[in-house]
């Protein structure tokens, strides 16, 4: 629970307008904001309902939670629910099942989790090796870094972080356990990448840990699945992504309604799919938003909506 407003650090959200712009195809509708966070797209998309529309906000952060449910200010018609997405059907509801006009999903870290040096996201704060995004996660940082064995970890950085440098860096982690704190797994990193690199690696390393403590991109692709599930025909999926991985996997699902990417065919050779994209181009910030939020650099937003089978 936040005892202190002051001590949950402000997020800006990215591609506000335009990822709400994108959600909402009816105001009396019903939402998801299936990563709660500050409440900033909440608040969004609550501004553009009306008074019989309805939203879901969840987040599997307690702190984010408290926070956005004061921000929100008891509204009426949002529901605040605590969990990870990856469950998302589990957390609705059932009499939304089928009924979801638009799902919205702003993926990775939040600056107040980045910011708070006891949480362990960040390499520059010395803090616990933590990273769990919720209590909910059982494996944490500490245990992948000190526990792993060298072929796990290495492959972990490999393909989690894209690091050309995680054989190097694995054993050089492992020669140097027990590692308690971030400020020496950084220190570590460094003695291995040599600058103007090093600060990308650490960056690199420290995603790919932070994708194996909260199972990122399986939670991605089950709640993905899920919310096929939830969507009434028409109905909108809207992703903001932050690296390749994540964004891969989302543009995958959106062709092709699986994550194989293979696009079933009938007998005349049409295609058979539960899902199509709304915009087949990938969405950026613009300039000025990266401007103003430099956290915006990197992402990339992504729409698609489930299709009215013909009966």
């Amino acid at each position: 629970m936040i005892t202190e407003m002051t001590k949950y650090h402000t997020h800006i959200p990215v591609l506000l307008r335009r990822s709400v712009n994108l959600l909402i195809t009816d105001t009396d509708g019903i939402y998801v904001d299936a990563t709660l966070g500050g409440g900033g797209h909440s608040l969004e998309i609550l501004d553009r309902l009306d008074a019989n529309g309805s939203l879901y906000g969840i987040d599997q952060d307690t702190e984010a939670l408290e926070a956005a449910k004061v921000k929100i200010d008891n509204d009426p018609r949002f529901h605040a629910i605590h969990g990870n997405f990856g469950y998302i059907m589990t957390l609705l509801p059932p009499k939304v099942h089928g009924n979801v006009n638009g799902i919205l999903f702003d993926l990775g870290v939040s600056t107040h989790q980045i910011s708070d040096p006891g949480r362990g996201f960040s390499f520059q704060h010395d803090g616990p090796l933590d990273m769990r995004m919720s209590s909910l996660s059982g494996v944490s940082a500490w245990q992948v870094v000190n526990d792993y064995p060298y072929e796990k970890l290495r492959d972990i950085i490999f393909h989690y972080g894209e690091e050309r440098m995680s054989r190097q860096i694995a054993s050089r982690i492992i020669q140097n356990r027990p590692v308690e704190t971030t400020g020496e797994l950084r220190d570590i990193i460094k003695e291995v990448a040599y600058p103007p690199q090093a600060i990308k690696t650490l960056a690199r390393v420290f995603q790919a840990i932070r994708i194996e403590v909260n199972r990122e991109l399986d939670m991605l692709k089950l709640a993905l699945q899920e919310s096929l599930e939830i969507l009434k025909p028409g109905g909108r999926i809207v992703v903001i992504s932050y690296h390749s991985l994540e964004d891969r996997i989302v543009k995958t699902f959106f062709r092709s309604g699986n994550h194989d990417g293979y696009i079933e065919k009938d007998f005349y050779g049409n295609e058979i799919k539960p899902i199509e994209p709304v915009i087949k181009k990938v969405i950026v910030p613009t300039d000025e938003e990266i401007k103003s939020n430099p956290a915006a650099r990197s992402a990339k937003l992504r729409v698609a909506q489930k299709i009215k089978q013909e009966v």
